[in-house]
């Protein structure tokens, strides 16, 4: 089985706060929409205080190619996912001692927001000392799903090999898919939600859990389901223009969330033996206030159990696929737990789709 050992975060160094947020699309959606200030609540209701952007705000005010964008995107990715690497591997919060990155088996990198060819996994590789045989696993596309599936895929891997040491990736900078021209409602609540963040995790099996991990009781991934609803491509996603990526953002998403997440849910959990109130961690990400109130409804929880995402999203907004990992550090540093008590980590990703994994928290006997 793979334990989850550590998490490391990188953030970039302006923050914007949500008032500053809000007068910033003022200026760039009034002229498009004459009900602008009832539109502008959304970034009063969204129970986000701040964000962090790989520029400064002025920066978003004009028009950049795509080219430029990207190549931002290849630069500043790669700086905050060797920062958050680094931190991972390092954090004495969580390990006894340093894990070597020439000890990493294989590295999953997810991302949504950028392209590079080779994958930044590989210049990864270039200014981290990991060993030329180390696997890359490069996952594009799955948005604010990618970390959850990131975190299933590297289960998977350790089943297969118990003594591998992994680390999962996500690096997500939103705000370079920002375009001005785009006068669209998606695109003006998208710049009341999306941040940008980087979290990497390190996953192991039993063996090198008991050599590095600082707690003796760490949460182990018992099982995962990934499931896509059929001809759902329309729901969240990028449209690709010849200035870069246009978001696609139902508005739909809470109530389809409402009207089919309980039915994974009850599912995954019916076949491993188990149902909802078996769970006494919930590790979501937290797409929104409309999302995080659709898994109270639709899940029957309660809201201090879904403490960790709502503080990520009041500090950072949703960093798409990185959030969730920033989650799982949050309930780790802040909430206790006992030997035995289990937890649901999921995310909702483009396709339609979800992720979840089943995690149960285990004493470790050397």
């Amino acid at each position: 089985m793979a334990y989850i050992l550590s998490v490391g975060t990188s953030l970039p160094k302006n923050d914007v706060n949500q008032k500053t947020a809000a007068d910033f699309a003022r200026s760039q959606f009034k002229r498009s929409f004459k009900d602008i200030d009832r539109l502008l609540r959304a970034f009063q209701n969204g129970e986000i205080e701040s964000r962090q952007f790989v520029q400064p705000i002025e920066w978003y005010q004009s028009h950049h190619s795509f080219e430029e964008k990207n190549n931002i995107y290849l630069e500043k990715a790669l700086a905050h996912a060797k920062e958050a690497i680094i931190h991972c591997l390092h954090e004495e919060a969580f390990l006894k001692k340093p894990m070597p990155v020439e000890e990493i088996d294989a590295l999953f990198f997810i991302s949504s927001t950028g392209l590079s060819t080779p994958s930044l996994d590989a210049k990864l590789m270039n200014v981290l000392p990991f060993s030329p045989y180390t696997k890359r696993v490069p996952i594009w596309g799955l948005g604010c799903g990618g970390g959850a599936a990131g975190l299933s895929r590297a289960y998977e891997y350790i089943r297969a090999f118990p003594d591998a040491k992994v680390v999962v990736v996500a690096c997500e900078l939103c705000s370079l898919t920002f375009q001005p021209q785009d006068q669209s409602k998606s695109n003006l609540i998208g710049t009341s939600l999306f941040g940008d963040g980087t979290a990497a995790v390190l996953l192991t099996g039993e063996k090198a859990a008991l050599e590095y991990a600082r707690f003796k009781t760490v949460p182990k991934v018992l099982s995962t389901q990934s499931v896509t609803m059929k001809d759902s491509e329309d729901v969240m996603g990028w449209d690709f223009t010849s200035d870069g990526f246009r978001v696609i953002f139902s508005r739909d998403i809470p109530s389809i969330i409402s009207g089919w997440l309980k039915e994974q849910v009850d599912q995954f959990l019916k076949e491993l033996g188990c149902s909802t109130e078996d769970l006494s961690v919930f590790l979501a990400h937290p797409g929104g206030k409309k999302v995080i109130d659709a898994y109270v409804e639709s899940l029957s929880l309660q809201e201090d159990q879904l403490f960790s995402s709502k503080e990520v999203l009041k500090q950072h907004g949703n960093m798409s696929s990185a959030t969730v990992l920033y989650v799982i550090k949050h309930f780790l540093e802040h909430q206790t737990v006992e030997t035995g008590d289990m937890g649901l980590c999921g995310a909702l990703g483009p396709g339609f789709s979800s992720e979840l994994l089943l995690m149960q928290w285990e004493e470790l006997l050397s």
